[in-house]
């Protein structure tokens, strides 16, 4: 058992550690689903990959997925400027999630022996990944890493004080496209492993949990990566424990941690008052 336990533990700790960091990125710019509406492309790319001709969870399907998350990458940045409300972004976010949602269900009906291949997109199958899978997930993750950190100051800005990005000369759009773009190869790859709805999770509820304790961007950071692989492994533990399927485990797992942590800041906040 432990030698299946371990690399879903490590893909966990390695999902987590860039999902938490870009979720600070999300939850400031106000676009909450955007990483659900990237997953879902990320998945209509890759079985348009399998409709065109390709085995799913090869590089032909792989670089599927990534064109059609580049493509959302670009939609994403060009619906935001100066003249477009917050809310104006959700909508085209929520637009872009229901109808890829709609293709690949039409793309589905298609391959109606891969059906069963949109469960997996949707749930993950973390607890079967390898170790060869984990180290390419690793690989590819700090190279992204490495660009964040080196292009920091210009996302941060983005994120944080998109006023002062302005005033500064930078091109939002263009730098928009680059972020979205990485993150594009960051789901990629993610949904492969993961699943869409533990994608997610991983982006925004470490995130959110720690923004009830921490305002500042580093120690947010940090509580994010240890409420996350906590959770994480309370989330494999418990499946396995109760033979549950492990994606939807951990999911749940991370749920409790939500409301784990607003009733404590709710708690704490009334003793201060």
């Amino acid at each position: 058992m432990l030698e299946i336990l371990l690399p879903a533990f490590a893909a966990a700790v390695i999902l987590v550690g860039i999902h938490a960091y870009l979720g600070i990125h999300i939850l400031a710019r106000g676009v909450i689903f955007v990483d659900l509406a990237l997953a879902q492309i990320a998945a209509l790319g890759a079985i348009t990959g399998v409709l065109l001709g390709f085995e799913l969870h090869t590089t032909g399907s792989y670089f599927a997925s990534l064109l059609a998350t580049f493509i959302g990458a670009g939609v994403f940045s060009l619906t935001r400027g100066k003249k477009t409300s917050g809310a104006m972004q959700e909508a085209a976010i929520g637009i872009v999630y229901v109808v890829s949602a709609a293709m690949a269900v039409m793309v589905l009906d298609r391959l109606p022996s891969e059906a069963e291949h949109l469960k997996g997109m949707l749930v993950g199958n973390i607890l079967f990944v390898t170790w060869p899978q984990v180290l390419k997930t690793l690989a590819l993750y700090s190279v992204i890493s490495l660009a964040h950190y080196l292009l920091r100051d210009k996302f941060l800005t983005i994120s944080l004080k998109p006023a002062d990005a302005a005033a500064r000369g930078l091109n939002v759009r263009i730098w928009d496209f680059v972020f979205y773009a990485l993150f594009g190869f960051v789901v990629t790859s993610s949904v492969e492993l993961a699943g869409v709805l533990l994608v997610f999770t991983f982006l925004i509820i470490p995130a959110v949990s720690a923004m009830h304790f921490i305002s500042g961007v580093s120690g947010r950071l940090w509580l994010s990566w240890a409420l996350g692989v906590l959770t994480s492994l309370a989330g494999i533990l418990v499946s396995a424990r109760y033979d549950l399927p492990t994606g939807p485990a951990m999911v749940c797992a991370f749920g409790i941690l939500a409301v784990t942590a607003y009733s404590v800041k709710l708690l704490v906040s009334r003793k201060s008052q």
